[in-house]
């Protein structure tokens, strides 16, 4: 790999990281409006959670398509 190919790579895992924080905060406030009965609010924020993992996934997915051509078969 070059230095350009592992650089994009620590790009999309901080980006992928980023991503599942600010995911983690979205369902930390959705547990508190649902507990406060807020649910229009609380499911705003469940929904805000899961587009942050889906944000977390296309990078990852992006990893994971670069290395399939790395590994090898035995």
């Amino acid at each position: 790999m070059t230095q350009a190919d592992l650089d994009r790579a620590a790009e999309l895992y901080e980006e992928a990281a980023e991503e599942l924080d600010r995911a983690a905060r979205h369902s930390k406030i959705a547990a508190g409006r649902f507990r406060d009965g807020n649910v229009p609010s609380g499911a705003a924020h469940a929904w805000a959670a899961l587009g942050h993992i889906r944000e977390a996934e296309t990078r990852l997915d992006e990893q994971a398509r670069h290395h399939r051509t790395k590994a090898e078969l035995d």
